[in-house]
């Protein structure tokens, strides 16, 4: 035999159990390099630099 609950959880009671479980927007900054939108502590996908560096060659585009 399972555990069986004796009262049924209210809608409100099971959302309070389930708050943390949302998700969360990312957190978006403007890249001090090129002025693209970027995830903070990441790198820059436009220009491949992160804190100063160039990290990832970037193809040039035509």
């Amino acid at each position: 035999m399972g555990a069986v609950p004796k009262h049924r959880v209210s809608r409100h009671q099971r959302g309070n159990r389930r708050r943390h479980q949302r998700l969360k927007a990312p957190n978006i900054v403007i890249c001090p390099n090129c002025g693209a939108f970027m995830q903070a502590h990441r790198v820059c996908r436009a220009c491949g630099v992160y804190r100063g560096r160039q990290v990832i060659a970037q193809k040039e585009r035509d």
